[in-house]
């Protein structure tokens, strides 16, 4: 029997993470590769039972994670959580079905059930109408990627987050761990990835004469630095004291705006999930007019695929390994879509290793030529927005987004916080917003995590610099 993951763990306070043997924990760790070996062993045991014309392709989401929830500057919530997800994929000629269930990394028990769910999708699929476009298993090649980071110790964990935040109103969640994905398939490919990561998206609040007002912020990465994280707050304190000067209610109009990164990476994820080829030739992309060439978008607008900061698999749900690099937009113009196995089948296009869906999944957006530092200077008159939400379009066909401003919100003049503003409605164009009203992007990008944990824990995010724009338009 090969040894995998513990039986889930749930600690409810310090005292009893203490009591917890971490070592046990820790072991999990140490067995990726067991994991790895009765990962590949249960899937060529199930390809060993296929019968002729059956494909068959085999996908894991797994990790060990600890999440930590935190509000009013105290732990309210701290577990250890160790889990995995088998998704089966069975097609027979021009039929696909599929099964999920649980990896728990014991070969014996993982095999009966798999194959019973085998058994199952194919009493079932000859029931299912064929697809013309379907696209079988192929070996793309196979890879192997393992990234080590510098995660806390779980004992760690409370005294790192919350000493710097003496004395706040801190409310939050910690997620930090290994996360696993890998893919195996009848042709003979093999795809193994994983990586250690953490998130703390985290919020600080202050009661002022208007209500309670909000700072929110995020820290992640793959090597937790106390100094980083310390400066961090040191600026969220910053805004939060600045929440407290007297408010200010700002009339609808166009203003010169900027958006930090947090709130350029809202705008930036609805050019990344627009660039599908399988929407541009169903005309559902907000793109269209750009790949047609009758709108533009600002030449200072670097938009790239980019694999090499290793955040996700660079392998699809069907094997296919996207490049290192790939250039979507450049200066302005759309060079490439992304084009899945499926939609270069219907659309007679040469895929370059997108997933099925053609969303982004290593988005990076080229910085510009404004130094951090120098914002307030260059904004001079008008809105700093630290996030945005609600968004959705209101004109897709032609590019026009609404949404909401959220959390530290200020009016500046002459370069400097001078109020907090009510929260306001914007309803903008993006050929406007991102086009010939974009001023410059700054000069350092930052890192935007995908912080989903519904389910399991979410790889990726976006890097993106901060927008300064003229002109952008804010509604009642």
């Amino acid at each position: 029997m090969i040894k995998g993951f513990p039986e889930k763990i749930l600690l409810a306070n310090q005292s009893q993470l203490n009591q917890f043997n971490l070592n046990q924990f820790k072991a999990m760790n140490y067995s990726i590769s067991q994991l790895e070996e009765s990962f590949f062993a249960l899937a060529t045991a199930l390809i060993g039972q296929l019968n002729n014309a059956e494909h068959l392709t085999l996908n894991l989401s797994a990790e060990s994670s600890q999440f930590t929830r935190f509000n009013q500057g105290k732990i309210r919530q701290t577990g250890l959580v160790s889990d995995g997800e088998i998704t089966m994929i069975l097609q027979f000629k021009e039929q696909e079905y599929f099964a999920e269930f649980p990896f728990t990394g014991h070969l014996e028990s993982d095999y009966a059930i798999a194959n019973h769910h085998l058994e199952d999708l194919r009493s079932e699929i000859n029931q299912l109408p064929g697809n013309p476009y379907i696209v079988l298993p192929q070996d793309y090649g196979s890879s192997h990627s393992v990234y080590h980071g510098a995660l806390l110790p779980h004992e760690s964990v409370f005294a790192a987050i919350l000493e710097p935040c003496a004395g706040l109103d801190i409310a939050g969640l910690y997620a930090g761990g290994v996360v696993i994905r890998a893919n195996a398939n009848s042709a003979g490919q093999r795809h193994w990835f994983a990586t250690d990561t953490f998130s703390l998206d985290y919020s600080l609040f202050v009661e002022t004469a208007h209500g309670q007002k909000a700072v929110k912020d995020i820290y992640a990465g793959s090597h937790w630095e106390q100094e980083v994280y310390n400066q961090q707050i040191d600026r969220s304190v910053t805004a939060l004291q600045a929440l407290q000067l007297p408010g200010m209610t700002i009339a609808p109009g166009q203003y010169r705006t900027y958006l930090a990164p947090a709130a350029a990476a809202e705008l930036v994820s609805f050019l990344t999930g627009s660039v599908g080829e399988s929407y541009l030739q169903q005309g559902n992309s907000a793109l269209l007019k750009l790949s047609k060439g009758e709108r533009h978008l600002s030449q200072k607008l670097t938009l790239e695929e980019n694999f090499r900061r290793g955040s996700v698999p660079q392998f699809t749900q069907s094997g296919e390994i996207a490049p290192d690099q790939l250039t979507i937009i450049e200066q302005g113009r759309l060079i490439n879509s992304l084009v899945s196995a499926k939609s270069g089948k219907e659309y007679e296009k040469i895929s370059n290793g997108a997933d099925v869906n053609e969303l982004m999944r290593a988005p990076e957006m080229h910085g510009g030529n404004l130094p951090q530092a120098e914002v307030l200077a260059h904004l001079d008159r008008g809105l700093y927005l630290s996030n945005l939400h609600y968004l959705n379009w209101s004109d897709q066909p032609n590019g026009r987004i609404t949404g909401m401003t959220r959390y530290a919100c200020f009016w500046v003049e002459n370069g400097q916080l001078v109020a907090p503003i009510e929260n306001l409605r914007f309803d903008e164009v993006i050929y406007d917003a991102l086009g010939d009203n974009l001023i410059d992007l700054t000069t350092e990008q930052e890192s935007m995590p995908n912080t989903d944990t519904y389910g399991r824990r979410s790889l990726g995010g976006i890097l993106v610099p901060g927008m300064l724009i003229d002109r952008f338009t804010f509604t009642l």
